[in-house]
């Protein structure tokens, strides 16, 4: 005889995915970049199961409007690799703000999600604008209170 519950894990048909929309402007990177990561993943629900996807889409507009605090606009810098023997590149968080500030966003709540198949399966469901249009009207998304 069993006397506790079993714990019940959900699957991805089962939940169902809103879309959400995130203003930016105004807002700190990492303030913004861990609450989209949350819902990204899913933990906002109480279906939240660790090995699926279950979480929302998100759609984040005026990335270029985003804070940084401190020093971290002159001072942080992303680091890519090319691969190829003395590859390494950096670039400056300013100039990407101005040239490509969907990048700094990114790459923010990427370094949130978990390192692996699933994170790479979670990630996709980030949109990320620059400025207040988007193309996902027809989604209905709803505003996320931050």
């Amino acid at each position: 005889m069993e006397t506790s519950p079993r714990t019940r894990f959900f699957k991805p048909g089962e939940v169902e995915q809103k879309w959400f929309v995130v203003d930016a402007t105004g807002k700190t990177l990492g303030r913004v970049a861990s609450q989209v990561a949350r819902v990204l993943r899913g933990k906002h629900k109480p279906q939240f199961t660790p090995n699926f996807d279950l979480g929302d889409f998100v759609v984040v507009i005026n990335a270029e409007k985003v804070q940084l605090t401190g020093k971290r606009e002159e001072l942080k810098q992303l680091y890519h690799n090319t691969l190829y023997p003395g590859g390494a590149r950096f670039r400056s968080v300013r100039d990407l703000l101005q040239s490509r500030p969907e990048e700094v966003m990114e790459h923010a709540v990427r370094g949130m999600l978990p390192h692996n198949r699933l994170g790479r399966k979670i990630f996709r469901k980030l949109k990320v604008y620059r400025g207040e249009s988007h193309p996902h009207a027809a989604q209905k998304p709803e505003q996320l209170p931050l």
